[in-house]
């Protein structure tokens, strides 16, 4: 579990063929690597993985043929966005966030609103209704607030710090990001689907 706080944007030094996926190395030399141990959970862009390997530098994970074909943003070369699990004593500064995407949505327009950047997103038809205006989404593992949805599009605003201190520096219109829709939104909509009828 994750906050949607990022603490720091590593790099994707590269990628070697695992069976049916890719070992990632992941240089981060401001991360701080003496709390986190082999087996720990670290969000990558978003993207829920566990360290099988770590030195001062950096650390090393699995992912799977599965993830890369529903996530965007784990290619060699790539700035990520970095955020270790969440322990129990951690304030909670984003919101609860899974590390499991979504959909992969596409930047519409990226504006400079005077001091803040605001940006429009389509997301996939499929996960659209479980966004809501003034409600939380994770965009790269950064928790946001959304302030007007419109179809499938919703907008975001990106502060100075957020946009400093992230991949989202790096953006433009065009560019594809991870989504992760608030974690209450997709309990509410199991309790609001019929019950199973029994021997189903």
């Amino acid at each position: 579990m994750f906050t949607g706080i990022i603490t720091c944007v590593g790099r994707i030094s590269r990628g070697e063929p695992r069976g049916d996926g890719l070992r990632l190395r992941i240089e981060a030399p401001g991360f701080g690597m003496d709390d986190v141990g082999l087996g720990d959970s670290i969000a990558i862009q978003g993207v829920c993985h566990t360290v099988v390997e770590k030195d001062d530098a950096g650390f090393e994970v699995d992912t799977s043929r599965a993830t890369l074909e529903v996530t965007t943003g784990l290619e060699a070369g790539r700035a990520v966005n970095l955020e270790k699990s969440l322990r129990l004593s951690d304030r909670l500064g984003g919101h609860l966030v899974q590390g499991h995407v979504d959909g992969v949505g596409r930047i519409a327009a990226y504006e400079n609103v005077g001091g803040s950047w605001r940006l429009s997103i389509d997301a996939p038809p499929s996960i659209s209704r479980f966004i809501a205006r003034k409600g939380s989404i994770t965009v790269d593992g950064v928790s946001l607030t959304v302030n007007a949805i419109e179809g499938a599009t919703f907008e975001v605003n990106i502060i100075p710090h957020t946009r400093a201190v992230t991949t989202f520096h790096l953006m433009g219109v065009g560019s594809r990001v991870n989504l992760e829709v608030d974690l209450l939104a997709r309990y509410l909509e199991r309790l609001a689907a019929p019950p199973p009828q029994d021997g189903a």
